[in-house]
């Protein structure tokens, strides 16, 4: 057998250990059948807010697509974001890492803007990557949908999505490659626009460009899914998908008979609904292939909380860019019939703390995959959790940091650093200053600040906190270096 045969080999042995053991965790009856490599499919919608999905807050059958993925799976009510906004978030997915390592800690515009806030151009291709860790045990990867990791604006020389270990990838104006950009039509009588950034980024070339409505967009990467899917069946090879629409991120152009009343809540749930339209098709064509309904794990979520005035967070308190409840807990569902035990499916974990580097750490080890030598991530394995073995708590504190560029929100001041250890939650300025405690397992509104009766705890979590902020962001210069011009 040649070494690449013997490679593959243990990476498919080890892959058949581990998921006998953990259909062994979830359900022993179940044991025999769960050995293959489980396909992966990472749905990341844009700026959803906590109470968007599943289940709308108001009752009407918003969502009735990823509301059925709920009554089959898993819902989690504890799920962390590990960035209020959108590159930053994004980056703790592909790397497994919190954003800050890749010098990553707000959205990737402009080069001059970048400069001017301290963020990086792109993510390096050389910082830990899920869909290279996966590729190299087998997997087929792609990634379809918005990047915002570097290629846009002005921004042309950045590496393609492909560079990061998918095989393919279809993206909007947010990344380089193949892409679909945005036609505005709002039926006033002058036709489709362009979208501006999308102008700009068909300036920049590096791949096939086409203009499509803004309404059909994520339509068009639900179609690249699946013939993906189809090709990978094809060749036997396990898939992990990354689907990232930019619905419900603005601008909102949703059909028009979903516009309602043409303001920017009713244009909001208009594209909710239109989405979930678009989701559904991918949902309906692996319900109805039995091998894929048997080895699939979807998992739908949100990369950071809302918009003010689009969507909502219920009662939480705070929105995107902040970093109260509102700004990073986001909704969660795992979804997957034979790899979820049948006694878990249409339950709620309402126990376990768990973010993306998480699930990240948790991927890797239901692909029976092996994190590269010297490479440390940031998450903790909770597969048991993931797919409803039982409910784990994490052993470390989770930790955030603000994008450096939001300001304050009507006057008040906004934390710059926030940390969660079991029910304790605290908010403070990076010089630690201003300090913020709730426990979130009573008061998850954050309304009541315990910081002066609870001084010991408040100390505590300040001085780890700050302790943290300095290693992961001291961390950026000793790592993933790369020429920024």
């Amino acid at each position: 057998m040649s070494n690449v045969g013997i490679l593959m080999a243990k990476r498919m042995g080890l892959a058949l250990l581990l998921a006998i053991g953990v259909a062994a965790a979830a359900l022993p009856g179940i044991a025999a059948e769960a050995t293959r490599q489980p396909n992966i499919i990472l749905i990341l919608v844009d700026d959803a807010g906590y109470a968007d999905f599943p289940y709308f807050q108001d009752e009407a059958p918003r969502t009735p697509n990823i509301d059925s993925l709920c009554d089959e799976g898993l819902r989690f009510t504890q799920f962390y974001s590990n960035a209020p906004i959108c590159s930053p978030s994004r980056a703790a997915w592909v790397t497994g890492q919190y954003p800050a390592r890749s010098g990553i800690t707000s959205f990737i515009a402009a080069r001059r803007e970048n400069s001017r806030r301290g963020i990086r151009d792109w993510l390096d291709p050389v910082a830990p990557s899920l869909a290279r860790i996966l590729h190299e045990a087998g997997y087929a990867t792609a990634h379809f949908g918005k990047w915002h990791l570097g290629g846009g604006r002005d921004v042309g020389d950045a590496p393609l999505i492909t560079e990061y270990g998918f095989d393919e990838s279809l993206t909007q104006f947010e990344g380089l490659g193949d892409r679909v950009l945005p036609l505005l039509n709002h039926d006033n009588g002058s036709g489709p626009k362009k979208y501006p950034l999308g102008v700009d980024s068909a300036q920049l070339g590096r791949g096939e460009v086409e203009w499509v409505d803004r309404s059909k967009i994520t339509a068009r990467f639900v179609d690249r899914a699946t013939k993906f899917i189809k090709e990978s069946e094809k060749s036997g090879q396990p898939f992990y998908i990354n689907l990232w629409p930019d619905d419900v991120h603005t601008p909102l152009v949703p059909p028009l008979a979903l516009r309602g009343d043409g303001g920017k809540r009713e244009l909001y749930l208009g594209v909710l609904e239109n989405m979930d339209q678009a989701l559904g098709r991918l949902f309906d064509f692996i319900r109805a292939n039995d091998s894929l309904s048997d080895n699939t794990l979807i998992i739908v979520t949100s990369d950071n909380g809302h918009e003010p005035g689009a969507g909502s967070a219920g009662d939480l308190k705070g929105s995107k860019g902040t970093l109260y409840e509102g700004g990073i807990r986001e909704p969660f569902i795992a979804w997957g019939p034979s790899i979820i035990p049948r006694a878990a499916a249409g339950t709620t974990n309402a126990t376990t703390v768990l973010s993306s580097i998480d699930v990240v750490a948790s991927f890797i080890k239901l692909a029976g995959a092996e994190v590269p030598a010297g490479v440390e991530l940031d998450g903790e394995d909770l597969t048991a959790s993931l797919i409803g073995a039982r409910q784990q708590t994490r052993d470390t504190p989770l930790y955030w940091n603000r994008p450096p560029d939001r300001g304050e929100i009507h006057g008040q001041n906004l934390p710059d650093l926030a940390i969660r250890e079991g029910k304790w939650k605290l908010l403070v300025d990076e010089d630690g200053s201003h300090p913020q405690l709730y426990d979130i397992e009573t008061d998850p509104y954050e309304n009541a600040n315990l910081a002066r009766r609870r001084p010991q705890v408040a100390r505590r979590l300040q001085s780890q906190v700050i302790d943290r902020h300095r290693v992961i962001v001291g961390a950026k210069t000793k790592s993933y270096q790369y020429n920024q011009q």
